[in-house]
Order: C-alpha cells, then structure tokens, then sequence
C-alpha cells in the first residue's frame, strides 16, 4: 500500500510504501527527472537487489538508503518499507546541521550501505513507520509539518545508527569524518566539471596534501580515487540506461576528448566503453 503527501505550493512530497510490489527507483536516465531519495527497510528475511545492474543481498533487519540517480528493483518489493521523499519536502543538503547524513548516508563512499538494526532500533523504526501512516490520514494544516519532523526524526535515528557501525567515526572522529563528508557532497556537485584534487582542497581551505593525509589517516580511498570512483560510477550509468555514445558521454562528463574518456574508462572497468554498449 502507499500513502502520498504532496504540497502544491511547494512541491514537496512525502511517501510511505508498505508491502507494495511496485517499489522501484527508475534513476534520472530513464525520463524521470524529480530528485527523490529513499529508504528502504526489510523487516524479513534476506532478499536480492539490483542497483544499476548489480545484484546484492540485503540481509533482513537493515535499512538501505537509496539517491535519485540510482536505478534499484527488489527481489521481493512486497514485504518491503519504505520512505521517499523530494528536496522540496525535506532538503538533506540544507538540513545537514540538523541530521548530518549528506556526503554519508546519501553520497557517501558506502554503496550500497545496509545498515543493520537491533531489536529495539527495528522497533524503533517501525513505531516511526505508523506514526508516519496514522498522520497520512489525517489532512490539516499542520500534516506537511508533522511528516517533516517523523522524516527527520527517521533520518537522524538512521544516521546514528550507521555511524555506530562504521570504523571510521569510531577512530577518527566526527570532525574528521566530517571533512570527508563534506568532500563527498563537493564531489556530487561538481564530479562532472571538476576532475582535480586541488579544485576540492580549495573549496574546503585546504591543501590537497592536507586533504589527502586526512583521508589516509582515517583509513578512506584518497580524494583522487573518490573522484575517480564517482566518474566511472555515472560512466556506467549512461552506459547501461542511455543510448548515449562515447562522445557525448565524455561531454556529458567534463573530458576534454573521447580518447581522453576511452582510456580513463577502461583503465577504471577493464572494457572499452563502445564494447560495453553492446553487451549493455
């Protein structure tokens, strides 16, 4: 079933999708063009999923956060939660003092990131779950309101328990890891014009040495490998979901010659991009 709030002022929408078999995430390469960041819980046993075309397991008890330009679909979508929302309902980016998720749970380096969940935070996730459902029925003038803050309590819930299960902000630090978050958000900005470390380092008052020691100390891939990664990451997209050629893919990504891409893109994948075309 699914429960819809939208806000014609705004544009802001919120949706609660329990046991519905269409749960999918179509990415923004197939026509659809809304930025919408999802949630997904499975309260059951482990099941397949496929996210731009590679299959993974989700154990049972995890949550699994989801970007727009992703492409996913569910072995069982049926016996599935999940929380999709819009930036104009809720806005991680301008909201990040208040849930810290950004450059972490969405656009982080974790992909994908099931996030496991102990008895007591399952049932905290699933009394969030109704109060979400009982205020969908519940049309005043305080609704939008109200979602927002069972969003945002989700959100920080989320994140606090993803960081418990994450070595590095047990090492390093939040201050550290804040650092390399905000880089990740950079790179997800930029990762199309922006192929240089020292662009980065810049932004962020630091010196790409600086930046890359940081990253080091908190056991990360170095800033020029995260670029690296997030380029081949939308190669492959436009690869599999587009009928876009090697030439107007390098456009799309900021290279300046074909050639350029061909090499950085088998260097990074180990086949040729025109190779890939057919197989895709």
């Amino acid at each position: 079933m699914k429960w819809q709030f939208e806000d014609r002022t705004t544009q802001g929408k919120f949706v609660v999708i329990v046991d519905d078999p269409s749960l999918q995430g179509h990415g923004l390469f197939n026509g659809k063009k809304e930025m919408v960041n999802t949630f997904v819980f499975n309260p059951g046993n482990e099941q397949k999923v496929t996210i731009d075309n590679i299959i993974y397991t989700m154990p049972g008890d995890t949550i699994l956060p989801l970007v727009a330009n992703q492409t996913f679909h569910f072995e069982e979508p049926e016996n599935l939660v999940a929380w999709q929302f819009n930036r104009d309902f809720y806005c991680i980016a301008d909201h990040d003092a208040e849930v810290g998720c950004v450059g972490f749970l969405f656009y982080g380096i974790q992909h994908p990131f099931f996030i496991r969940l102990s008895p007591d935070e399952k049932k905290c996730i699933s009394l969030i779950r109704e109060q979400c459902i009982e205020d969908m029925e519940i049309k005043d003038g305080i609704q939008g309101e109200m979602l927002r803050t069972l969003l945002k309590r989700l959100i920080i819930n989320i994140t606090r328990i993803a960081k418990q299960q994450t070595d590095q902000y047990r090492q390093c630090g939040g201050d550290r890891m804040d650092i390399i978050r905000r880089f990740n958000l950079l790179l997800e900005v930029h990762f199309r014009t922006r192929h240089e470390v020292q662009f980065y380092a810049q932004t962020m008052n630091k010196s790409p040495k600086t930046l890359t020691n940081l990253f080091g100390l908190c056991n990360y891939p170095s800033p020029s490998e995260l670029i690296r990664r997030r380029i081949i990451l939308e190669a492959k997209r436009y690869l599999y979901f587009t009928d876009k050629s090697a030439k107007e893919v390098a456009d799309a990504l900021g290279f300046t010659s074909t050639a350029h891409f061909s090499r950085f893109f088998k260097a990074g994948t180990g086949m040729n991009f025109s190779a890939g075309k057919v197989l895709a």
